[in-house]
């Protein structure tokens, strides 16, 4: 399941380390779609 999810955040969310977003100056929204996908990635991982 996380797999498939993993697969959907790569498509539609945007990769802000692809855009080397500073992390102390990202929005909250910003932060919200970063932990998202960092907790997809490392369930989908296990």
């Amino acid at each position: 399941m996380f797999k498939i999810l993993a697969k959907i955040n790569k498509a539609i969310l945007p990769s802000y380390t692809k855009q080397r977003l500073d992390l102390s100056k990202a929005t909250k929204l910003q932060m919200a779609i970063f932990g998202w996908r960092l907790y997809v990635t490392k369930r989908a991982l296990d």
